[in-house]
């Protein structure tokens, strides 16, 4: 008797709702290993790097395949993504210093000397990046050092040429000017509004009225970027030197 064949959907493997859906499980569940996102379903992989694509750094929700999936499917695509599982030392995941549109604070990578995480590479062809470029109006793509940052696959590969996602509002950091590692969401929105009464003037004073009052108003994430530098909560991530795309 056969064995019924495995189901790889991302329902099945609990990987298809997306925080553009649901702010504040940003930035989303990531696969527990590496696959290759077709469609809505997550495949195994039989090799770990794609020489004929761009190695980019996944370090929030563009490592969660149910937003990766909506933002391709947004754009027309449907050729598959590699999504490839890295020890990474020399980035941590900080938090970015604007409020999005999608009613969530992001994440965006900082450089940490000595840190090590483990995350996610997509690799990308040129379609699929130019899509990913247009999905982060706030971020500059570049270059990470191999110097200083250092990318490891499962089979023990270190590929070069990998990018990143650099937020060009900065990081916001704790009060000691050193960039915060991003604790997720709900925890994160929780401290931001314990810490400013004008936050919480402007987004409620829970998370979920943040979200809320956040999603789809651009100006009022505007305003909301605009108080994080006027509150002195900002600092760089180290990593704005690098030449942008």
């Amino acid at each position: 008797m056969e064995e019924p064949e495995e189901d790889r959907t991302l329902e099945a493997l609990g990987l298809a709702e997306a925080p553009r859906d649901h702010p504040l499980m940003y930035p989303g569940v990531w696969p527990a290993e590496s696959g290759l996102l077709d469609g809505d379903r997550l495949l195994p992989l039989d090799r770990l790097t794609f020489p004929d694509r761009t190695p980019l750094l996944a370090v929030g929700s563009n490592a969660c395949p149910g937003q990766l999936r909506y933002k391709m499917a947004e754009f027309g695509l449907t050729s598959p993504v590699p999504m490839v599982r890295a020890r990474v030392t020399g980035i941590d995941v900080g938090v970015s210093a604007h409020v999005s549109i999608l009613g969530y604070v992001s994440a965006s990578p900082v450089h940490a000397p000595g840190v090590t995480r483990e995350l996610f590479v997509i690799w990308l062809d040129a379609e699929q990046l130019a899509v990913v470029d247009a999905t982060e109006p706030n971020f500059d793509r570049v270059r990470l050092p191999e110097r200083s940052v250092r990318v490891e696959l499962g089979d023990g590969g270190t590929p070069s040429g990998v990018f990143a996602y650099v937020n060009r509002h900065g990081v916001l950091h704790s009060g000691d000017g050193v960039p915060r590692s991003h604790p997720g969401q709900h925890a994160l929105i929780s401290e931001l509004l314990t810490s400013s009464t004008e936050l919480r003037r402007m987004f409620g004073v829970t998370p979920e009225e943040f979200c809320v009052r956040a999603r789809a108003d651009a100006r009022l994430c505007a305003r909301g970027t605009q108080l994080f530098a006027k509150e002195k909560m900002v600092t760089r991530s180290g990593l704005e030197h690098l030449r942008v795309r």
